[in-house]
């Protein structure tokens, strides 16, 4: 009798640890992945396709943007609600912007406003058109890196073209939790990982670039003083 008490005491005493160091793992987990699953498609949505086109024409200066195409995310995909003349595309990316593995994917919240030049309309953009499919379709972030390999593996998506490019210097942008607006800058898209070859994110050289082998291409940044509506840009911080 004495020894079973001694037990349920002892577990008594261990239940609260137990279900305190789980609790600790389960909010640490969730740290790591704030987002899970796709939320409701509504929230990524943003409320008149008007609003949509301004701020994804924020994304480049008036010059640029007033004569690009535009873009916008509907129930069924997106949709051309503007026609341009200049070959320039501008529209809002959404979380599935990032890599698949990213722990923001399904952030309802992310509005990355991008305006890209003819070559990056015609060989970049339909990367992620694709996957904007890919999500309405229900598919999972490991059937969607599948099936973007197999795309480009197969060369259902045209080859990157020389000098393709992007601008994101809307002052709207919110490119995630951490980084929110970040900096206005341009993007400029190269096929495989070129990083070395400009010598970027070195010691002291002005070279940003990212590496991205899911897409298959490096992106390397070049940072702007202004928003796209002229006010002055936040200072680098090193």
């Amino acid at each position: 009798m004495r020894k079973r008490s001694t037990k349920l005491i002892v577990l008594a005493f261990l239940l609260p640890v137990v279900l305190a160091f789980s609790n600790g793992q389960a909010q640490v987990q969730a740290e790591k992945t704030p987002y899970p699953a796709m939320a409701p498609l509504d929230q990524y949505l943003i409320a008149s396709e008007s609003a949509e086109a301004a701020l994804a024409r924020s994304a480049a200066p008036a010059s640029i943007s007033n004569d690009a195409d535009v873009m916008v995310l509907r129930h069924d995909g997106y949709a051309t609600v503007a026609k341009g003349k200049n070959g320039f595309l501008c529209l809002v990316e959404r979380s599935w912007g990032n890599a698949t593995d990213d722990p923001g994917f399904w952030n309802p919240k992310m509005r990355a406003p991008h305006c890209f030049n003819a070559a990056a309309a015609r060989t970049f953009a339909p990367i992620y058109l694709m996957k904007t499919r890919l999500v309405l379709a229900g598919k999972s972030q490991k059937e969607i890196a599948a099936a973007t390999a197999s795309a480009l593996d197969r060369k259902e998506i045209p080859a990157l073209e020389q000098g393709a490019m992007a601008y994101m210097m809307s002052k709207q942008q919110y490119l995630g939790d951490r980084d929110m607006g970040w900096h206005p800058h341009t993007m400029f898209f190269f096929a495989g990982d070129t990083a070395k070859s400009w010598a970027a994110d070195l010691a002291d050289s002005p070279v940003m670039a990212a590496n991205d082998p899911e897409e298959r291409i490096t992106i390397l940044f070049v940072l702007a003083d202004t928003w796209s509506d002229g006010s002055k840009a936040p200072s680098m911080m090193h």
